[in-house]
């Protein structure tokens, strides 16, 4: 296959590299934000691309992350690959710090009163997910099914998270977009110039190598022509 690993990766290095990219997060920023560049769109389309896809990193979307932002990026007419690309800036080391910011917003805005650390946090997840595979297990056993540690997981973590993810999702998405509708202007007018630039040299080239095979075709003509002449 033309694009199979020369190398396989192990489950650790996959893993590893999902935490933490080869070349550094700096690398793979560049990348995204070079590939975003390059993208043949308008700018204003990318531009609100890369609002949806800011967008999406902060409210609580587990799993349908890159379909929320497509989604999006369609309804407000963006493209689309810019979006999926932006989500790529919410990144293993990044998304604790969007969490815990929206978390303690959320429970700012609607006046709940909990200890906001990684402990009670990673606890409320471990529990919720868990009562949540045993009432899976649930449905094909006589086990009951119980709904308290869900039911403190959505009031206490996942609501406020929510509630709290909306204002600064905003805010960072209209930075993203008015930070990234000047640069994409720029880079495709630079672009632009030089492959216009390019394409005239390969026409001046092209003429020079015609101009040439012109007069070499009529010395060679004359010569035959001089000679023989009667």
């Amino acid at each position: 296959m033309v694009f199979k690993r020369r190398d396989k990766r192990s489950y650790w290095q996959i893993a590893r590299d999902f935490i933490y990219p080869k070349g550094g997060f700096r690398r793979a920023i560049r990348y995204v934000i070079h590939r975003m560049r390059r993208l043949p769109d308008r700018p204003h389309r990318i531009a609100r691309g890369v609002f949806a896809g800011t967008f999406v990193n902060f409210p609580p979307l587990f799993g349908v992350q890159m379909l929320s932002a497509a989604g999006l990026a369609w309804v407000l007419r963006g493209n689309i690959i810019a979006a999926l690309l932006a989500t790529f800036l919410s990144n293993p080391l990044t998304t604790p710090f969007i969490a815990m910011g929206s978390l303690k917003l959320g429970h700012w805005m609607l006046g709940i009163e909990a200890p906001m650390d990684f402990n009670f946090v990673f606890a409320a997840f471990t529990h919720a997910s868990s009562q949540l595979w045993e009432n899976f297990v649930a449905i094909f056993t006589s086990d009951p099914t119980r709904w308290d540690k869900l039911n403190d997981f959505f009031w206490f973590i996942y609501w406020p998270y929510l509630i709290g993810s909306i204002l600064p999702g905003i805010l960072f998405s209209f930075v993203a977009y008015y930070l990234s509708l000047p640069l994409v202007h720029a880079y495709q007018k630079l672009r632009t110039s030089k492959l216009r630039d390019k394409a005239e040299k390969r026409k001046a080239l092209k003429a020079r190598i015609a101009a040439v095979a012109a007069a070499a075709k009529a010395r060679e003509t004359g010569d035959d022509e001089g000679p023989g002449a009667p």
